[in-house]
């Protein structure tokens, strides 16, 4: 089976075409896997760019989907055929208890998904929604499921809620299409007038500049006759939070997803606790909660957001137009 594997120490021209052994027959409680496509996440970016941030060798990517071709003892969930779409932290079945590092995440920790075939225990899974193409679900594992727990999970959102959403990656946008699916009002940021059609055409109810409004938390307040948004999906981390505690209504939920602009910096505290807001941090979610989303994902009546597709082979000039950040939505790869 073809497969990209990243050799040492890490960066896109050390990423390499290889030919791997087809997957073994699965074993008892295991199931075999066609995969047809992963996607993009700025995690992925992150393992293959950094130096020495993976192993020798490591297969990348942590989101798979594709077609079950063969199921091991005692599995009763899949059937041979199945769309099906992988997790993001196998081990994190469902609760509270949860995953603190990387270790067993595929495409980090772990071999991931940059390959034709694959065995795994079948809790590695959940069925894709039906009707979506292997791409379309490749987008779910991380992205996907990131933005259905901000929301949903752990920001409650109920309809007549106003949603803030910042820029336009994967998860912004597939923030965006949950909340308007939901009866949500959504505010979105973006530097592009060209990605502010785009936004305005997925239902993007206002739509701020954040480049000709840097202070664009008092923007939000102005947009919303002072209150605030009740949720605000939070990806670029310390240069962005301040201004998003600043655009967050009294007793609102900040979900804190990104470091896009770093790692550490300054935090407006007396705001943030005079406002009674809540700040939690998040990274993507149990395989239970991927399992709620594809349910709801079956009654909404959109798709994900794919600004382009790439083989497999061409993985390193997919990486590198995720890189320059002029892409709207998910970038896919195809195989």
């Amino acid at each position: 089976m073809k497969a990209m594997q990243l050799a040492a120490p890490g960066g896109l021209e050390n990423l390499k075409l290889a030919e791997l052994p087809t997957a073994a027959a699965p074993g008892a409680g295991q199931i075999q896997v066609r995969i047809h496509a992963s996607s993009l996440n700025f995690h992925d970016l992150a393992v293959v760019s950094r130096p020495g941030a993976a192993a020798d060798g490591r297969i990348p990517m942590a989101d798979g989907a594709g077609v079950v071709t063969a199921v091991g003892a005692g599995v009763t969930e899949f059937a041979v055929g199945d769309a099906v779409v992988s997790t993001f932290f196998p081990q994190w079945q469902s609760g509270s208890n949860v995953p603190t590092d990387f270790q067993l995440v595929p495409g980090d920790g772990v071999d991931g998904f940059a390959r034709e075939s694959i065995t795994l225990p079948a809790t590695s899974f959940t069925h894709a929604p039906q009707g979506w193409s292997h791409a379309e679900a490749a987008t779910l594992t991380t992205a996907g499921l990131t933005a259905w727990r901000a929301l949903v999970v752990d920001g409650k959102l109920q309809a007549g809620d106003t949603v803030l959403v910042l820029g336009t990656g994967g998860v912004s946008i597939f923030a965006l299409q949950m909340a308007k699916s939901m009866g949500a009002k959504v505010i979105a940021t973006t530097s592009s007038a060209a990605k502010a059609e785009q936004l305005k055409a997925l239902g993007a109810d206002t739509v701020i500049n954040y480049k000709d409004q840097p202070e664009w938390g008092d923007a939000v307040l102005a947009a919303t006759g002072g209150r605030g948004a009740n949720i605000v999906v939070e990806v670029g981390g310390p240069g962005t939070l301040p201004q998003s505690i600043r655009a967050c209504a009294p007793g609102g939920h900040i979900a804190l997803i990104g470091v896009l602009t770093g790692f550490a910096g300054a935090v407006p505290t007396v705001e943030l606790m005079r406002k009674q807001q809540t700040l939690k941090g998040l990274i993507v979610g149990s395989r239970e909660q991927q399992q709620d989303m594809v349910r709801a994902l079956e009654l909404f009546g959109w798709k994900p957001v794919i600004d382009s597709h790439y083989p497999l082979e061409r993985m390193a000039e997919a990486f590198a137009h995720q890189a320059a950040g002029k892409h709207f939505g998910k970038i896919c790869l195809e195989y």
